[in-house]
């Protein structure tokens, strides 16, 4: 088992084991943690799920049976919370830490609802593969002990990185919670860009995917900034400088990708509403 799984005591209960939260219960058991501390609040799990019960985790127990939990992690959508926030409570104590992954969910909303010592994170789906970065913001009430367990759950699905104002977790929702589906876009559109320039379709869609995951692949590898990484490629006067012109320009990328996170940042504090 992990480190830091292996310092955490009692069970884990997951609310709701949709794509993010299968995600990070697939990382705790793969980091080690004993299926039969995994319980599931979810009325209708996936095979994936399904396939983690058959290893002991449990599913829909009460809180008589998850007793004194060491953490409860809510995964709902967030526009369910507060629907499902009463039959939730029972399974909370007052000493009860409390993690959220829930885009737009206020620390105080969380207390409000369900009570406990929270922590609000936001992970993104590259966490289904290891992969993820998850920034998380603790309330004042929680323990350096309830911090770690928090941290070494959210560890189990990539990098962590943790920040004192919590006005910050909108943006973070918009650059990296939404930042995949950008990402996929991009592998999309250059795609289309392809076939729109003569390529037959499935070189273009193989050719683009293979280039934003080798790409993204070396900016993990690489020390260099993405800056620097950017300007190896280009050669002056050549075929990369003429299309970065155009992406560079006015209208171009930096201009819509800073209008893209400004209209999901907007979001995320609707959500809270």
């Amino acid at each position: 088992m992990s480190e830091s799984l292996q310092k955490i005591k009692g069970s884990i209960v997951l609310a709701g084991a949709g794509k993010m939260g299968g995600a990070m219960l697939s990382g705790w058991l793969a980091q080690g943690l004993e299926p039969s501390r995994a319980a599931v609040i979810e009325p209708h799990p996936s095979d994936d799920i399904r396939a983690h019960l058959a290893k002991g985790a449990r599913l829909n127990p009460s809180p008589q049976q998850t007793g004194s939990a060491a953490a409860f992690v809510v995964a709902l959508k967030p526009q369910t919370f507060r629907e499902a926030g009463p039959s939730l409570r029972p399974y909370i104590d007052a000493t009860t830490l409390v993690v959220s992954i829930m885009a737009g969910m206020t620390m105080a909303s969380l207390k409000e609802v369900l009570g406990g010592h929270v922590v609000r994170a936001m992970p993104n789906t590259p966490a289904a593969i290891g992969r993820g970065i998850t920034v998380a913001v603790a309330a004042k009430d929680v323990s350096p002990a309830q911090r770690d367990t928090a941290d070494g759950l959210l560890r189990a699905t990539g990098s962590v990185e943790w920040v004192d104002d919590e006005k910050l977790m909108d943006a973070v929702t918009a650059v990296s919670g939404s930042g995949p589906a950008y990402v996929f876009l991009l592998a999309e559109e250059l795609a289309r860009a392809g076939v729109a320039a003569g390529l037959p379709e499935q070189l273009a869609t193989r050719l683009a995917r293979e280039t934003v995951a080798g790409s993204g692949e070396l900016l993990h590898r690489s020390d260099l900034a993405a800056a620097t990484l950017r300007r190896n490629v280009t050669s002056p006067g050549g075929t990369t400088a003429a299309a970065l012109e155009v992406l560079m320009g006015k209208d171009g990328l930096q201009s819509l990708l800073t209008r893209a996170v400004a209209a999901a940042t907007q979001r995320s504090k609707e959500l809270a509403k």
